[in-house]
């Protein structure tokens, strides 16, 4: 019994017509009859039974036909499993602005459990870099606060994420359900890296002027949030940040949403927009899935102790 015999017999099955059957196979129909004859013998029973008009298949062949067809869609699927094997699909270069923020973890964790056998390279960089990389094809898809991205990289939003202030604990403001922004206005904030994250700096420091006052800036300034939480606890400062920085769980730490006004960072995702991959398409996907299920875009205003401060 050869492969091609089963693959004739369920096409044959399919358009119970010798004619359309050849067709469809690219074969005369001559050949298609003496190799489904073939079959038969091969096997010792009858699977077709035939007229001068109509073609139906017997109790043996509708038996038989849904054992060819579980055959044949193995053959399908160890084949392609082989093709996989032999040429690997490039690796999936995604940016985050620091481990320390929780939105593009969470995303590419999502694809990981639809594609396990995708590579994935995370790549910490700040927004411009990603920007600079996505240009020149370093990366396929990056996350940042750009609003407004260069021609030729595309935006999405997927985040809208409410922004407060990271205290030590016994901070005179730690007591408080949330801090109105007008109380920062005697205190040191810490700023990130310029490089890093000019977005959130900007964001802050429009959001105080808002309250009416220039914020004081600490002298110093850091890459990631893990530092600025080290410096929070050592009570050098405060620091402004969003709800999905893991630095809001650090012991020792208070995280309290700011309002009047209250404020959320937008994440968006970025990526090359002209001709995007499947592997990109995939994270875009799992990104819109995960906004619309976790209420990413939901202007909401989590308490101490929700899951979302900071928290996957």
């Amino acid at each position: 019994m050869e492969l091609r015999q089963l693959r004739y017999f369920v096409t044959l099955a399919e358009e119970l017509h010798f004619g359309r059957a050849a067709a469809r196979e690219h074969i005369v129909q001559s050949a298609l009859s003496q190799q489904i004859q073939r079959l038969e013998r091969e096997l010792g029973v009858q699977l077709l039974d035939r007229s001068t008009h109509h073609v139906d298949l017997t109790p043996a062949g509708v038996a038989f036909l849904t054992e060819a067809r579980q055959i044949l869609d193995h053959v399908g699927r160890a084949t392609q499993a082989a093709r996989n094997a032999a040429t690997p699909s490039p690796p999936l270069r995604a940016g985050i602005i620091d481990a320390g923020y929780d939105s593009m973890p969470q995303i590419l964790r999502d694809v990981q459990q639809r594609h396990p056998d995708l590579t994935i390279h995370q790549v910490e960089a700040g927004a411009p870099e990603q920007l600079r990389q996505l240009a020149d094809g370093r990366l396929d898809i990056g996350i940042g606060g750009a609003s407004q991205p260069p021609p030729g990289v595309s935006s999405e939003l997927i985040r809208l994420d409410p922004l407060g202030v990271l205290l030590p604990d016994h901070h005179r403001l730690a007591g408080l359900e949330s801090v109105p922004v007008s109380r920062l206005a005697e205190e040191p904030l810490l700023f990130g890296e310029e490089a890093q994250t000019p977005e959130l700096n900007e964001f802050v420091v429009e959001l105080c002027r808002s309250a009416g006052f220039t914020p004081i800036p600490y002298e110093g300034t850091v890459e990631s949030t893990r530092a600025a939480a080290d410096l929070v606890l050592q009570r050098r400062c405060v620091f402004c940040v969003p709800s999905s920085s893991r630095s809001s769980n650090r012991p020792g730490t208070t995280w309290r949403p700011l309002t009047e006004p209250a404020a959320h960072f937008p994440w968006s995702l970025l990526w090359h927009e002209i001709g995007p991959s499947a592997h990109v398409a995939t994270v875009i996907d799992s990104a819109r899935r995960l906004s619309r299920r976790l209420g990413w875009l939901e202007p909401t205003q989590p308490a101490e102790g929700d899951p979302a401060v900071g928290r996957p």
